[in-house]
């Protein structure tokens, strides 16, 4: 079984992570593809309850016919999110998966400062995601929209308009929940 996992804080999730689900299941050799939220933010940013997240993201899972997930693993770990531990703590669990890293192109840069890249190479194949505004040589595909959680989170806190940039299930909870005000 091939996985290619997208991680990310998903504070909240939004159409660009959908969209790059999209795009990995449709032009690489995956069966599925998980959404992965983190714990914690590794640079300490704040972030919307774990709970909350998870269920967003479980949320943006429902329309994807089965091969579209989300993993709880770094809750489990409750660490700081470093990916090297997720994929050793994911490839323990499922032995005989191959996994794929899905990053963007804005955070490739920053690939050689993780904590133990090469293991990481070593666990899981990297997949770099041309993000708009952020050219990487390394990058494949055409670049995916333009929208951040940062953008979203600002926009709903100053009561606007977010409903092109976050599915509406997406928003109806976190609106519910009164996230992001």
């Amino acid at each position: 079984m091939d996985v290619a996992l997208i991680g990310g804080s998903f504070n909240p999730p939004h159409v660009g992570h959908l969209l790059a689900a999209h795009f990995v299941r449709a032009t690489e050799k995956v069966d599925a593809v998980w959404l992965v939220p983190s714990e914690k933010h590794p640079f300490g940013k704040q972030l919307a309850p774990f709970e909350d997240r998870r269920r967003m993201c479980e949320l943006l899972c429902a329309d994807a016919s089965g091969w579209l997930h989300v993993s709880d693993v770094e809750h489990t770990l409750g660490g700081e999110g470093r990916t090297v531990d997720t994929l050793r703590q994911l490839s323990g669990r499922y032995p005989g998966v191959r996994w794929t890293l899905v990053v963007g192109s804005d955070i490739v840069q920053e690939f050689p400062k993780w904590k133990e890249p090469e293991a990481i190479r070593s666990l899981a194949r990297l997949l770099v995601l041309n993000r708009a505004g952020h050219p990487s040589p390394d990058a494949v595909g055409p670049p995916m929209a333009h929208v951040s959680s940062t953008e979203v989170r600002a926009t709903l806190a100053k009561g606007g308009d977010v409903s092109h940039l976050v599915p509406r299930s997406v928003l109806a909870y976190a609106q519910a929940a009164g996230l992001y005000r």
